[in-house]
């Protein structure tokens, strides 16, 4: 009984030790999240107004293209036609490492899922990874990489992420893929987040009646088409950078739920273990009761 008691005490003495160290993740993921939120917040703002200036620019053309179709003679960029798809383009972001719950699982079962409907053949697809998760599994599965990229920080900023995206957009417009999604975890709050595509390229979700009109119109230096060239470009990144940013939301969020579920389970299971700890003192006592009374009896 007595190597019982003590097996029951090292056990609640782990199981504390471990809970310390889930409660303090959490912590640190809660407050990587507070900061990555604020991040996200301030991000959207540039993005709203990058939006806002390229709708503008590009109204005539988006009215175009949503009607009869393009018209002889204009020059439209290559992002904002839709051409045959030959080949898909998919950029896929996880985490580099585990302790976030279900996160990156609910990505990847989802992709590979989508995968199998979608496509016949491998060649039929160019997979970028953002995440080491992601890439490992990937490369199990026989899936090639156009590029991958790991170590993100916890709030990446644009320079971390500029060679991936802008390898993207390049890749799109050399025609390596005809259309470009983004998968990941978007976030909604704390204890949510939801599997999302986002169709990146060609540029499709600008809507030529937010265009907003000025008594005065631009005066274009070159030329608005050399400025779309320019421009477009940086939205579509900025695009593919506001999903990352919004990714490493998520997973901060699911670490934080993984963290706090991991020290709930440690607190029952000491709780448990306290209870049978106390039913074992007690029979011990008990029992060594019984045979002091069972002794005294003998001598009388």
């Amino acid at each position: 009984m007595a190597a019982s008691l003590n097996e029951i005490k090292q056990r609640i003495a782990s199981t504390k030790k471990t809970s310390q160290i889930t409660n303090a993740m959490q912590m640190v993921s809660a407050a990587k999240l507070t900061k990555s939120e604020a991040h996200s917040k301030q991000f959207q703002v540039y993005a709203n107004k990058v939006r806002e200036i390229v709708t503008h620019l590009t109204a005539q053309q988006l009215s175009d293209l949503a009607g009869s179709g393009p018209k002889d003679g204009v020059n439209y960029n290559s992002m904002l036609v839709s051409r045959p798809v030959k080949r898909t383009g998919y950029i896929v972001i996880t985490s580099d490492g585990g302790l976030v719950g279900g996160y990156n699982s609910s990505i990847l079962k989802q992709m590979m899922s989508m995968l199998e409907e979608d496509h016949e053949k491998n060649e039929e697809y160019v997979m970028i990874a953002i995440g080491a998760t992601g890439a490992d599994f990937f490369k199990t599965r026989g899936v090639k990489l156009a590029y991958e990229l790991r170590n993100l920080s916890d709030q990446p900023s644009f320079d971390e992420v500029r060679k991936i995206v802008t390898l993207a957009t390049t890749m799109y417009q050399n025609e390596v893929f005809d259309e470009l999604y983004v998968c990941y975890n978007h976030h909604i709050n704390s204890l949510t987040s939801q599997f999302r595509i986002e169709k990146m390229l060609p540029i499709s979700d600008l809507d030529p009646e937010e265009a907003e009109s000025y008594e005065q119109e631009y005066l274009f230096e070159p030329s608005r088409e050399a400025i779309l060239n320019q421009l477009l470009p940086q939205y579509a990144e900025s695009l593919i950078y506001g999903a990352i940013v919004d990714a490493k939301t998520a997973e901060h969020a699911a670490g934080m739920t993984a963290m706090k579920t991991a020290t709930d389970n440690a607190k029952n299971i000491i709780g448990d273990l306290t209870i049978s700890y106390n039913r074992a003192r007690q029979g011990a006592i008990t029992q060594e009761i019984t045979e002091i009374v069972a002794g005294a009896s003998a001598l009388e």
